[in-house]
């Protein structure tokens, strides 16, 4: 199975992955941690842009992620599918996945996208403090507020590229995190 967690920052879309991953034993493959890796393991070009992003709390250019996301697509983990968080972000990029994915003769049977109120996603994410690589606090108010605008003005642009696809599973992702898994389990269930 090939499936897509996405939504807002805050929205639970990286525990529900994880949980997802851990009960079907597929790779968990984090678009925050590919950046994370590459920040703290990479000394080139790819590395220092990677530190730049979240020492300055902005998301990695889409030119970067593909670059990322192409090598990591091509690991032998993935092959007999894989959970992914983070990432497509924006119309670009999911095309861009959607056409990796064909190339490698695999498809994408679920994106599910939590949906969670802009209040909710800053409050976790003021709660969850992640402090950037040079030691500053990577989710302040400001560089929240920021990545929630630039999610928000790209955000209806994905939902229909996977709702055109007959792919999109909407999830209250504001209730308990047990609750969410169990939705996600019976439509996954319900297509098995």
């Amino acid at each position: 199975m090939y499936i897509i967690f996405y939504g807002p920052e805050g929205s639970g879309k990286s525990t529900q992955a994880k949980l997802l991953a851990e009960k079907l034993k597929l790779p968990y493959l984090g678009s925050g941690d590919l950046v994370r890796h590459y920040a703290e393991k990479d000394r080139g070009v790819m590395g220092q842009t990677c530190r730049e992003a979240l020492n300055s709390g902005h998301y990695v250019a889409d030119s970067e992620m593909f670059v990322l996301w192409k090598a990591r697509l091509k690991d032998k983990d993935v092959a007999a599918g894989f959970i992914i968080d983070g990432f497509p972000r924006n119309h670009s990029q999911a095309l861009f996945l959607a056409e990796k994915l064909d190339k490698y003769g695999h498809h994408v049977n679920f994106v599910f996208y939590l949906k969670v109120s802009e209040a909710e996603s800053v409050k976790r994410l003021l709660n969850r403090a992640r402090v950037s690589p040079d030691g500053t606090l990577h989710d302040s108010q400001e560089k929240i507020r920021q990545r929630l605008n630039l999610y928000q003005k790209q955000e209806e642009e994905v939902l229909n590229f996977y709702r055109q696809e007959g792919l999109l599973k909407e999830v209250n992702g504001e209730q308990s995190v047990e609750a969410i898994h169990q939705d996600i389990l019976g439509l996954v269930n319900a297509k098995s």
